[in-house]
């Protein structure tokens, strides 16, 4: 089986184009776009959106892999990805880094993701689903597709978090054409990925969603957490708008797929496959 330290050595020969890569579509976004405006006078972001990318499996540079169970073949295989952490590298401090590397050799039993628990943030933002953002004057939520997580992000009467959750707890402002969101109160449960990349409670996250064109944003985040890493660092993608006429936020309520996977010990006779 391929360790991470060799799918990384496999990667570092795409970082540099990935860093390219990055710079040629940031200069070429558009970035004097003035976005549609809602009532208030705020730009409008309503919508269905979905990021393009492989940050759910590493948000780290990484080279295709065979998946955690071989019997899927390719169906479960992991695919390269130029990855999303500006730079290319997370700068986790030496212990966290070590639990990294186990929580990816042990990530069938531990990826938060295969029970379907929240996925938390940034991570909601990047799966494979897509997420709908409805904006009010006093809040702004987004309602994504995976699990039925919901966020509220509060645009009046920020408040500190009064408890720790899977999504934390989201205060929002406006910078110019920018929607920022400061989130705080995690419980310290959730990855970045499947690649094991984690967090403590302490976590910060800033995010900020800005339009380049009438379907797409940049999204540009800051993760702070000084139990884990060195430093703040930071992670950028673009995200497409959902443009098909009958687009819809589904129902994707995965937890009853993993029911026996969790409670299936306590049965008195196992479930037998149907055929």
């Amino acid at each position: 089986m391929q360790d991470r330290s060799g799918r990384w050595a496999t990667a570092t020969a795409v970082i540099a184009v990935g860093l390219l890569l990055g710079s040629s579509i940031a200069t070429a976004q558009t970035t004097d776009y003035r976005a549609p405006r809602t009532g208030d006078g705020n730009p409008d972001l309503n919508g269905i959106w979905q990021s393009i990318n492989t940050a759910n499996w590493d948000i780290e540079p990484h080279a295709a892999g065979p998946g955690i169970v071989r019997q899927l073949g390719a169906v479960a295989a992991i695919p390269p990805g130029l990855g999303i952490v500006d730079g290319g590298s997370i700068p986790y401090r030496p212990e966290a880094r070590a639990q990294r590397d186990e929580n990816f050799a042990n990530r069938l039993e531990l990826d938060p993701e295969i029970k379907c628990y929240l996925p938390g943030v940034p991570r909601a933002t990047y799966m494979p689903f897509p997420f709908q953002i409805i904006q009010s004057g006093q809040h702004v939520m987004i309602v994504h597709e995976y699990a039925g997580a919901v966020r509220t992000i509060y645009m009046e009467n920020h408040t500190l978090p009064p408890a720790p959750s899977w999504m934390g707890w989201s205060n929002g402002s406006w910078d110019g054409e920018s929607l920022v969101v400061d989130t705080r109160g995690f419980n310290g449960q959730t990855w970045f990925d499947r690649a094991g990349n984690f967090h403590s409670d302490a976590l910060h996250v800033i995010e900020r969603f800005t339009p380049r064109s009438d379907d797409t944003l940049l999204y540009e985040v800051t993760i702070e957490d000084t139990n884990v890493f060195t430093r703040p660092w930071t992670m950028s993608m673009p995200l497409y708008r959902r443009v098909e006429p009958n687009a819809e936020i589904l129902e994707f309520r995965c937890v009853e797929f993993v029911e026996d996977l969790i409670y299936g010990h306590l049965r008195k006779q196992p479930i037998t496959p149907e055929r």
